[in-house]
């Protein structure tokens, strides 16, 4: 759990300042559970400076809390938590002064945005938290208030947790929590886990992984795990310790970050898992005539494939799909053999181009509408599907063929700019595995929208 908070404080000499505003929000990891917002009377006066950076002034504090009054709350909304905020040393330094000078000693973990953002967004000319929202598209409300800056930072957390592959973040909150003797059974993980699309990760006692896995209902399919009876599941229900996860709302999304972060944090039992083998590809080549071709071969790193599949007879049933859909001669797709016409030709279903009677032209022309439409090679676009939650979409990044990443956006806010989605979005790793399984989801479902730049 995460308290993520902001203070905005009098300003004046180190040590000195006291507490004009306090926000925290409760946050599981995927969404908040609790908040406390409150303006807080320091009892000094306020800076000039700070008013003019904040708007709040002496006159609005004389009926606030003092410290003394919000203390108890502010240890209810962060005990048994790790606090997070936008340059945590500094929010940190002013709680511990102020609970010191009740004779309390306030110890918390911490998380500083800014350096999880650097390290893990280091593309980023600035690192304040007003240029980084805006330059990833995270809207911002009452900036230099605390409920605003906070809720700004809970937004920007989510997407670091998104962003951290080696799920560093969530390892050491696995520590932390283990120091304070949580040991949860097997029904307690299931319990705690949605029923919702998305990616999950078991660990071990120390937070490392021992499988990551995806699925359209990830309670269900922990569940299988802990009631699975096979050797690599008994092993899993021996070393378990806790199950984090993440939702994603799209399946396809979650298909490529479990790819991804399996090579990136190489868990045990995922070894065990088998990969998806494109060992069927489609390709095009002109014959003697001038006529395109459709060539259905082994997969061969060499040639330019238009698409490719799992297997011989799922690649030659799409095949057969393909030929009656855009209307093309089974003898040039490889589907009946013969030196003379094709049998569709003898009962006028194929318009001859297997002996001649339309133009390569005419022929080819519906042979480069199923490559243009299926060929991934210089193809941009955005795939939009549902987000996490009613009010957000997904989208995945395409460009010129080569997977850019992912990235969640709210209901209101427009991706047709294509340089400001590249702002938000969580770099992933492209290659052919990531391609086809791409092309593949494409091909078997359905998705909300794919915009074409």
């Amino acid at each position: 759990m995460y308290a993520i908070l902001d203070i905005e404080t009098t300003g004046g000499q180190f040590n000195e300042e006291g507490i004009t505003e306090i926000a925290i929000y409760k946050f599981d990891g995927h969404e908040i559970v609790d908040q406390f917002i409150s303006l807080v009377n320091p009892e000094i006066p306020i800076q000039p400076f700070v008013v003019k950076l904040t708007g709040i002034n002496n006159a609005m504090l004389r009926s606030a809390p003092k410290f003394f009054e919000v203390a108890k709350r502010i240890i209810e909304m962060t005990n048994d938590c790790v606090l997070v905020a936008h340059n945590a040393s500094f929010d940190y330094r002013i709680l511990r002064t102020e609970f010191r000078r009740l004779g309390y000693d306030f110890n918390q973990q911490t998380l500083c945005t800014v350096e999880l953002s650097k390290k893990l967004m280091p593309e980023q000319t600035s690192h304040s938290l007003g240029k980084l929202v805006r330059a990833l598209g995270i809207p911002m409300a009452d900036r230099h208030r605390a409920s605003g800056d906070a809720m700004a930072t809970v937004k920007l957390f989510k997407m670091l947790l998104d962003k951290d592959l080696e799920k560093v973040i969530v390892k050491e909150l696995i520590k932390t929590e283990v120091e304070k003797g949580m040991a949860p059974k097997l029904v307690d993980i299931v319990a705690a886990i949605p029923s919702k699309t998305g990616i999950y990760y078991i660990h071990r006692e120390d937070g490392s992984l021992l499988f990551i896995g995806k699925s359209k209902n990830i309670k269900k399919r922990v569940n299988q795990h802990f009631t699975g009876i096979t050797r690599s599941a008994k092993k899993i229900q021996n070393e378990v310790f806790t199950v984090t996860y993440e939702e994603t709302g799209s399946e396809l999304i979650a298909l490529l970050k479990e790819t991804e972060e399996i090579k990136v944090n190489r868990p045990i039992y995922n070894r065990m898992s088998p990969k998806n083998n494109f060992s069927w590809a489609i390709y095009s080549e002109k014959d003697e005539n001038g006529y395109l071709n459709l060539k259905l071969q082994k997969a061969d790193g060499r040639k330019k494939e238009i698409t490719s599949f799992t297997t011989a007879q799922e690649a030659t049933n799409a095949l057969i799909r393909v030929t009656s859909h855009y209307q093309l001669c089974q003898k040039l797709t490889g589907l009946y053999e013969t030196k003379t016409h094709c049998f569709q030709h003898t009962i006028n279903e194929c318009d001859g181009a297997c002996v001649g009677k339309i133009t390569p032209d005419e022929y080819n022309a519906r042979v480069q509408t199923f490559i243009d439409k299926n060929l991934f090679e210089n193809k941009t676009m955005a795939i939009i599907d549902k987000g996490r939650t009613i009010n957000e979409r997904s989208v995945i990044l395409v460009e010129n063929g080569i997977l850019k990443g992912y990235a969640f956006y709210d209901l209101n806010y427009q991706v047709h700019n294509i340089d400001i989605l590249k702002n938000i979005i969580i770099p992933m790793q492209s290659n052919r595995e990531v391609r086809n399984g791409i092309q593949n989801y494409l091909r078997k479902n359905k998705v909300m929208k794919i915009i074409h730049f």
